[in-house]
């Protein structure tokens, strides 16, 4: 680990010098005065002065050294449709785009809101708002119309560009009642709305006086040009929104040149990517890692990114390898929820597809517990790499480092903090630094690196009163995560901090409860929740799935409480185990604790609009 150790010190011993070193991986229109100015803490700037353009350094330069080199690869299993886009063809996509937007008055600063599903067009919508300086803000496709409302009239775009409808498992999904929907919610109006008509909507359910065909307007086109607009290197590329615990989403708003820079590195040193290989990310353009690692981190580096439309297991199970062997994927980047679906499938699926242009698997978004990543490893063949990093932060905070050395991994642990982190475990009591094996608040010393949020979209005093605390007179980030770090270095995990629970006074992660329970060998998932008691304030209720639907789960309740006795505790013991056939999840995987808290406290959870089966809730409200 020595190399990997030196590496990320070198970027904290003199990040100026380090970071000006990777600012090489990119183009740059006018070299930069200054690598950082921190004249504002806890704002940071970096390579003040610098210009470039995200979207020239994402296709153009690629397109114009090596044109015909694959860049785009559509597939959407739910239409049965394939098409492999050059940087070449990129480049016309982008511009003819980037023009249309023109056509209707966008220009640098304006903001474009994308409500797409996974298809070419979202691509090209991205990476032709920062083409000519607009800002872009994805919003999932998944988002009702309520979610949809809030984006609107936080964000106060000109245009938006939305689709008929989407498809997920074979079901369609209106996105154009959403969008009429939202539109009737919000305050603001856009001026005009493009639509990509897919068909797959008989009745027009959006009809709207600005509504325009996007694809025969671009063919309309008198001239399907638009120049690059370059940027200094501060200037916003996108705001992408994330949950907020006031219930007030946050827009997370990202720069130019930092942000290139970063992608770049971390495809390099991180995820270990050259030029020329495939990128395959299974995540969605509405959530970060669509954003930094379908879109924008791949293009950048030169390499081509598939772009999926689909489930995993949709025809079959198979079909995220044979893209793998059909594209020659190189790098891999899934989540834990994926490859524990996966799990319950026969191995055959995988097997029979040859995987050996796959050299890196990558799974983030969640914890990762022990067997699912021990399953990850023996079912591809070669080491998981588990890394943990936010929307915030646009990339990883802490990973293995393959592209620097390869080192050996920790199961549960995502290894150590990447170059430019500079990352201390703080206990929430003193303020000061744990040793070995403590838990403490994971935070990150200010100055935060290039690529992470520059400041929250029009609310910059939200941005230093929810992210930034002082310990010991010095300013530090907080990723509202409990984590511990051994002897060695690498660091675990523990949960949220503002998700922990307090029983009669003690405050316990429910991340440390849900991991001894899937300690059990018939526990495949487990979700832990704190509900209101009158007693001790709170008491954890556990929610445990089978890891076999045939089995007997008689006795199994005792078993677990008895687990988690013997690994934590009796403070820690779930009053209650719930065995139930599956836990509500939103349609990128995350786990809808607040909805069981609320239905373990007898409360209505209200509005789910990202929940991937609301009957799982009707379900679960039946067996408690």
């Amino acid at each position: 680990m020595e190399k990997a150790r030196a590496f990320a010190q070198s970027a904290l011993d003199d990040p100026n010098a380090f970071w000006a070193g990777e600012a090489a991986l990119i183009d740059w229109k006018t070299p930069f005065d200054a690598v950082f100015d921190g004249a504002k803490p806890p704002f940071s700037r970096w390579y003040k002065g610098g210009v470039t353009n995200l979207s020239y350094n994402a296709v153009d330069r690629h397109a114009e050294g090596t044109p015909d080199t694959p860049a785009l690869i559509f597939v959407s299993s739910e239409t049965g449709t394939e098409k492999t886009y050059s940087f070449k063809d990129l480049q016309s996509e982008v511009e003819r785009t980037a023009a249309l937007y023109k056509s209707l008055g966008v220009s640098k600063g304006d903001r474009v809101l994308i409500y797409l599903p996974m298809i070419p067009e979202a691509a090209f919508a991205m990476l032709a708002a920062t083409r000519i300086g607009a800002i872009h803000s994805v919003v999932f496709g998944g988002f009702a119309s309520g979610a949809l409302a809030d984006r609107i009239e936080d964000l106060e775009p000109s245009v938006i560009i939305a689709a008929d409808a989407g498809l997920r498992g074979g079901k369609v999904i209106d996105y154009g009642a959403l969008l009429k929907g939202a539109l009737a919610q919000s305050k603001h109006q856009p001026d005009h709305i493009l639509m990509v008509d897919r068909g797959l909507v008989q009745d027009d359910t959006l009809s709207d006086d600005r509504r325009i065909d996007f694809h025969a307007a671009r063919d309309a086109l008198a001239d399907p040009t638009a120049d690059v607009e370059w940027l200094e290197a501060s200037e916003p590329s996108y705001v992408l929104y994330t949950s907020g615990t006031t219930g007030k989403p946050k827009g997370v708003q990202r720069d130019t040149g930092g942000y290139a820079v970063a992608l770049a590195a971390s495809i390099k040193h991180i995820y270990d990517g050259k030029a020329g290989e495939t990128f395959f990310a299974t995540s969605d353009i509405g959530w970060v890692v669509g954003h930094s690692y379908i879109v924008y981190g791949p293009l950048i580096a030169g390499m081509a990114t598939v772009f999926y439309e689909g489930t995993p297991v949709h025809p079959d199970p198979g079909i995220w390898w044979s893209l793998v062997e059909k594209y020659k994927v190189s790098i891999m980047f899934s989540a834990p929820t994926a490859m524990r679906l996966l799990a319950t499938r026969d191995l055959d699926f995988i097997k029979k597809y040859d995987l050996s242009s796959l050299r890196r698997f990558f799974l983030a978004g969640e914890p990762l517990d022990e067997p699912t990543a021990r399953w990850s490893t023996e079912a591809l063949g070669r080491p998981v790499y588990d890394h943990f990093w936010q929307t915030e932060t646009g990339w990883p905070i802490i990973s293995a480092m393959p592209g620097v050395e390869d080192h050996d991994l920790k199961w549960g642990s995502p290894s150590f903090p990447v170059f430019g982190y500079e990352v201390a475990l703080i206990d929430e009591g003193s303020g000061k630094e744990v040793g070995p094996e403590e838990k403490g608040l994971l935070t990150i010393k200010w100055p935060l690196p290039p690529g992470t949020m520059t400041t929250l979209w029009r609310d910059d005093e939200r941005f230093k009163n929810t992210y930034f605390a002082d310990f010991g007179g010095e300013t530090y980030y907080q990723t509202f995560d409990f984590a511990v770090r051994d002897a060695a270095g690498y660091i675990t995990l523990l949960g949220r901090s503002d998700d922990v629970i307090n029983v009669a006074g003690h405050r316990l992660g429910t991340r440390e409860i849900e991991s001894a329970i899937c300690g059990h060998d018939s526990v495949a998932e487990a979700a832990v929740i704190g509900a209101e008691d009158k007693v001790k304030g709170q008491t954890p209720i556990a929610f445990a799935v089978p890891s076999s639907a045939d089995a007997s789960t008689d006795g199994l309740e005792a078993e677990i409480k008895s687990l988690v006795d013997k690994q934590l505790g009796a403070i820690a013991r779930p009053s209650r185990v719930i065995m139930v056939p599956l836990l509500p999840k939103t349609r990128s995987g995350k786990i809808l604790r607040r909805a069981l808290q609320a239905l373990s406290e007898g409360r209505d959870p209200g509005d789910l609009p990202t929940i991937e089966d609301p009957a799982v809730i009707e379900d679960i409200r039946g067996r408690i």
